[in-house]
């Protein structure tokens, strides 16, 4: 799902700067007497949801990313690895990308992310050397989630910051979401071996 330079996000109030990740305006993204709207963790998780579904149109698996400083929408993005032929193309790690430049910092400390799935150990890793301030996610993911399902490297006390986790918001649609497109996957492959990754 690409989104051509300058296009307008209604309802967020933002200008789209970014082709891929999207990242807003800064003076948009942080200037609470804006005209930006507030937006809540569940309200960001819609948003989530919706760049989750967009993952689906180039086969790639549906998590979704929004990256908020101030309760407002600074980037937001969807795994890209099959679109771009890239392992690093997760949802979070193109959002901390585009949230970076958004804000013309790498030290992330006031950024809420709120992903549709639990964050893997390499993009957990990205969260913690990013000082992002708080992670907000939705399903478990007990195969490869690294911020408290195998491991929790978001509250690892030997590495140099943690950062505190809200687990489970709009968990059983962003689960649901996911098993669709596992189990179509699934359906789809010769071997029904089509599944086995995660996001």
């Amino acid at each position: 799902m690409m989104v051509t330079t300058g296009a307008a996000i209604p309802s967020m109030g933002c200008r789209c700067t970014s082709r891929r990740a999207r990242s807003y305006e800064r003076r948009d993204a942080v200037d609470v007497s804006g005209e930006a709207a507030h937006v809540s963790d569940d309200e960001a998780m819609s948003l989530a949801l919706d760049e989750a579904r967009g993952a689906l149109e180039h086969g790639d698996v549906p998590v979704g990313a929004v990256a908020l400083v101030g309760g407002r929408v600074v980037a937001s993005g969807h795994n890209e690895r099959e679109l771009r032929q890239d392992p690093l193309a997760h949802a979070e790690i193109l959002v901390l990308g585009a949230t970076a430049r958004s804000l013309g910092t790498w030290r992330l400390n006031e950024v809420t992310l709120v992903v549709t799935l639990e964050p893997c150990a390499m993009c957990a890793g990205a969260l913690v050397a990013a000082r992002v301030g708080r992670l907000v996610f939705g399903a478990d993911d007990p195969r490869a989630g690294a911020c408290g399902s195998l491991y929790n490297l978001c509250a690892d006390p030997r590495l140099n910051h943690e950062l505190p986790v809200q687990p489970g918001i709009r968990a059983e649609e962003a689960a649901e979401l996911l098993s669709t497109f596992f189990a179509e996957r699934r359906a789809g492959s010769p071997d029904g071996l089509g599944g086995r990754e995660t996001g």
